[in-house]
């Protein structure tokens, strides 16, 4: 039997009538064969991922857990045994993964989010979160303070830590009797504050050894020791005049201290040696006349400089530089030398004073002997003999003849 398409192929169609006759187009390949279209390799791998399309939609709206090895309940269960203890005032340790203006997002590896604000960063006031060194990729131990019940996002401090420490410290500085560094920020009618170990601390004008305003003081660093220290009421009290005190003690004549110049007088430059202002007097600064301090002395200079004299009482130091010459003018011509060879002729001072103590104890016992004792010429202090060295040893040498 012949085919459809030879049949088809011996049919002649007659023209219409009234048509011109054209020329034949050239004949393309037909696509139909046996009744189908032959895909190309494209439509078929369009077709074969339409199909794997359409099966995977199938099973996921009859069959969705077809495959998988557990259930959405084993799923929350084992999230529930692995998640973190989230309770307000809890420690957790996290990482920073991105900052804010307002602060910081913290891993917590828990299904919380986790949230560090900026004014729980630290103890101090900042105004950007990288002021308190919190930057991306940062771990560190949290505090949880808070729950935001909006997204159930959990609130991190590190300020809530920092404080504790703090406090600590400050009990264990009062314990141990420390003088610490404070900065003065603040100030009213009754005193001033100052920031010392993270904390504000307040320090009475009745505990400030010199007579400076509050504005006089702010910015500066005073010297403090701790008066009292109560967390629960958050009391801190501080004082300058006990650390004064103690620095002032430990100030012996002839002892050699770093200092810097505070300012200039036509008289003299007053010198702080570690929060004690010392006077420098004009003739005090070398043993060549000094006609204008400037010229060996600006504001700012750091130098070494000697104790001459301590008044404990009414809080002055005499100071000298005058001293601590290895020649005569070299603090003009070569302070340099001074320094290095300042702890040297210190001692030296030190020893030439107590050779004149000696002797002036010698001196005294001399016109004193009513009090049994005397001054070896090594300058130790003993007994006074009964007789004479020469009748000792005949005593001595009688003694052995009669033996």
């Amino acid at each position: 039997m012949a085919s459809l398409a030879q049949h088809v192929a011996g049919l002649a169609c007659p023209p219409l009538s009234g048509a011109s006759r054209r020329p034949a187009a050239p004949r393309r390949p037909s696509a139909l064969v046996c009744g189908t279209y032959a895909l190309t390799k494209e439509d078929r791998e369009r077709e074969r991922m339409r199909q794997l399309f359409d099966d995977a939609s199938e099973r996921c709206r009859t069959a969705p857990m077809e495959g998988v090895a557990f259930s959405p309940e084993d799923l929350d269960s084992a999230v529930e045994s692995t998640d973190i203890d989230t309770a307000i005032g809890s420690l957790i340790k996290g990482r920073v993964f991105m900052t804010t203006s307002n602060g910081a997002y913290v891993d917590i590896q828990s299904k919380s989010t986790a949230f560090l604000p900026l004014e729980e960063a630290c103890l101090l006031d900042i105004n950007h979160i990288e002021e308190a060194g919190i930057r991306a990729g940062l771990v560190e131990e949290f505090m949880i303070i808070d729950e935001n019940p909006g997204d159930e996002t959990l609130i991190l401090s590190l300020q809530a830590i920092q404080q504790d420490l703090a406090w600590e410290r400050c009990r264990q500085l009062q314990a141990e009797d420390v003088i610490v560094t404070g900065k003065v920020i603040g100030g009213n009618k009754g005193g001033v504050v100052a920031l010392v170990e993270g904390h504000k601390g307040f320090v009475p004008f009745s505990q400030v050894s010199s007579k400076s305003t509050a504005e006089e003081l702010i910015d500066k660093e005073l010297p403090l020791k701790f008066v009292e220290v109560d967390e629960e009421q958050g009391r801190l009290v501080l004082s300058n005049r006990k650390a004064m005190a103690d620095s002032q003690a430990q100030l012996g004549i002839g002892s050699v201290v770093l200092g810097t110049v505070e300012s200039l007088k036509p008289y003299g430059a007053f010198i702080d040696i570690g929060g004690i202002n010392g006077l420098l007097h004009v003739s005090q600064i070398s043993h060549d006349r000094v006609a204008d301090i400037s010229t060996v002395l600006q504001p700012g200079d750091t130098l070494k400089v000697m104790i001459l004299s301590h008044d404990r009482e009414r809080g002055r130091v005499s100071l000298s530089t005058k001293k601590l010459e290895p020649t005569p003018g070299d603090m003009i011509r070569n302070p340099k030398l001074v320094f290095e060879k300042a702890d040297e002729m210190a001692q030296i001072f030190r020893q030439r004073i107590a050779q004149a103590e000696a002797m002036a104890r010698a001196d005294m016992l001399r016109f004193q002997p009513e009090s049994g004792l005397t001054l070896s010429s090594e300058g130790i202090l003993g007994p006074l003999s009964s007789g004479t060295p020469s009748e000792e040893l005949n005593s001595g040498e009688g003694q052995t003849t009669d033996e």
